[in-house]
């Protein structure tokens, strides 16, 4: 029983990371009705801006660890914000009314593209870095040795997830952005003609997506304690799996996904084979499509007439 309490504890944290990455994913569908496939590569570069910010900090002397944080997220942040606003000018609005293949074929473009971007400008080694939040708690201890603990940067990582949730789901729900995203979800043009800027807001989107991801890009950085190139190939197209299990479009439902996908994958690879740890995730999202096709939460499309 300690020994599953502990990999619930490990789940949870990994899934919440997969659910920062599936929000954006389930964001620029619900408003554009297209697959952003460069997200996970905007994870990517999230956590490099992070890792290179955390290192100019440090070389400037500074060691206060709680401002060490708050300027790498914001920094983090601000620059992987641009960079989503950019895939979103360069990728997606030229091709914007075009046929619905081309945008998902440029997003593709610009994965490859920023993917060997980080691997020409930052090597295509792991960059390591040393632990930057330490210590932990123990929750208990068996009979037989084993301790049940949570480390403070599992700690970080979930309660970064739930306040960053809650702000989402405030913004999404009262501010007047929210509203024209809502409203852009519905009907574009008809959002046009009642005097949304449709091109602002779809910007806006995958400018808050990528923040998003920026910040799951720091707490890997801070949960694994290493980057690289590669890591936002798989990443995303497991947090875009979570998008599709919990009902892609709904914000609720990227979460939740991400969540799942993070237990199945961490009690498979306590309990079973960890090579098989994939083939579980992506057979439990087959199942759950076979008997509910919009995913756990969401909601079956009404075409418009």
């Amino acid at each position: 029983m300690d020994y599953f309490a502990q990999q619930l504890i490990n789940g949870l944290v990994l899934g919440s990371i997969y659910g920062l990455i599936a929000i954006g994913y389930t964001m620029v569908y619900g408003i554009v009705g297209m697959i952003n496939f460069a997200h996970g590569d905007i994870f990517m570069i999230g956590g490099f801006i992070a890792l290179i910010t955390f290192l100019v900090l440090v070389s400037f002397g500074l060691t206060m660890v709680p401002v060490i944080l708050l300027v790498v997220l914001l920094v983090s942040m601000a620059v992987t914000a641009l960079y989503g606003w950019t895939v979103e000018r360069i990728a997606y609005r030229p091709l914007r009314q075009s046929f619905r293949l081309a945008p998902m074929l440029s997003a593709i473009g610009m994965s490859f593209v920023l993917m060997n971007f980080a691997q020409v400008s930052q090597g295509a080694r792991v960059k390591p870095v040393p632990p930057i939040v330490t210590g932990g708690y123990t929750l208990h201890e068996g009979s037989d040795g084993f301790v049940v603990q949570v480390s403070n940067v599992q700690i970080l990582v979930v309660i970064t997830t739930v306040l960053l949730l809650g702000i989402f789901t405030w913004m999404v729900s009262r501010t007047r952005l929210g509203r024209d995203m809502r409203a852009c979800e519905q009907d574009q043009t008809m959002a046009a003609l009642l005097g949304v800027d449709v091109d602002r807001t779809i910007s806006m989107t995958f400018v808050i997506g990528a923040a998003l991801a920026s910040v799951a890009g720091m707490m890997y950085l801070l949960y694994y304690g290493l980057v690289d190139f590669f890591m936002g190939f798989l990443a995303g197209i497991k947090a875009f799996t979570a998008a599709v299990l919990g009902g892609i479009g709904s914000l609720p439902g990227a979460m939740l996904g991400g969540l799942l996908i993070g237990l199945i994958e961490t009690l498979w690879s306590a309990y079973f084979s960890v090579e098989y740890k994939d083939v579980a995730a992506f057979s439990i999202l087959i199942i759950v499509l076979i008997f509910m096709p919009t995913g756990l939460l969401g909601r079956p499309e009404v075409e418009k007439v």
